[in-house]
């Protein structure tokens, strides 16, 4: 699923893209991805482009359109004129919902496993969304040490990786950057929070932060369904540290990296420096 570097970078592209457009129709030919009066966004303009958690949000003149691409929801840029990206992808059997706008360019959503979603909402919807249902976001000014010393100490029976990864404490990192935010910080993933140091938590969060800085650099991680609005790849999948490298030397000590499941998720790290707490 997309987190927080690859909705960025697609929102920051869709920002270079499509802002100030006017939407002229919104194929949907997918009804279940497509929710709420879907035939009221047409003649509405894009004011803005925006991410919270995992959210897309595209801000109309009147209404608003939350994108959840879920776990393989892409979003594909065509040009006017041009029927694929610069990477060649094209309009074809997963396009669900097809954004046309005014000057003749189009915007694609292609999910294979049609987990995701298009919703049109209200202001007063998309404010009790964004509010009520998603944590601090970590690249947030407010997100200091003290913050995430304090979301710790009040979760201290939950598991790291546990809290890390949901969205309601902090919003928009998960599988993939977690595992490697807790290799920096040579932080368990199943050690409780309430275990953690004061020093520990410190070093949580400049590896939160280290992780998160090269993430957005690279563009994303696109060793699944992950592209960027042109097709092409994230390149962050060639500077990640533990991330599906179980099986292969710890890029510090050189000791295997090991795999196990937590919550259902894939979860690696070093057996070595990242001994569980008890």
């Amino acid at each position: 699923m997309p987190e927080l570097p690859e909705v960025t970078t697609i929102v920051n592209e869709l920002k270079e893209e499509i802002v100030g457009k006017t939407i002229d129709d919104l194929e949907v030919r997918l009804p279940k991805m497509a929710q709420g009066a879907i035939g009221g966004v047409q003649g509405q303009k894009v004011t803005s482009v925006e991410r919270r958690a995992k959210l897309i949000v595209i801000r109309l003149s009147t209404d608003n359109l939350a994108i959840h691409p879920k776990m393989t929801g892409q979003l594909f840029y065509l040009p006017p004129g041009k029927n694929e990206t610069i990477a060649g992808e094209k309009d074809g059997k997963y396009t669900h919902v097809v954004f046309n706008f005014s000057d003749g360019s189009r915007l694609l959503f292609n999910d294979l496993r049609q987990f995701g979603y298009v919703k049109v909402l209200s202001n007063e919807q998309l404010n009790k969304i964004l509010s009520e249902h998603y944590g601090i976001e970590p690249v947030d000014p407010a997100f200091t040490v003290e913050k995430l010393n304090g979301i710790i100490k009040s979760h201290p029976s939950m598991r790291m990786k546990a809290l890390l990864t949901d969205q309601t404490i902090i919003a928009g990192i998960g599988n993939i950057y977690v595992d490697e935010a807790l290799w920096e910080a040579k932080t368990h993933p199943l050690t409780k929070a309430g275990l953690l140091t004061d020093q520990e938590i410190a070093a949580l969060h400049t590896g939160i932060t280290i992780v998160l800085t090269d993430a957005l650099k690279y563009l994303g991680t696109s060793m699944d369904m992950y592209r960027r609005t042109t097709g092409e790849k994230g390149e962050y999948e060639q500077h990640r540290r533990v991330y599906r490298r179980d099986g292969q030397p710890c890029p510090r000590c050189k000791t295997t990296i090991k795999r196990i499941t937590v919550g259902g998720r894939g979860t690696h790290f070093c057996p070595k420096e990242q001994v569980q707490k008890h």
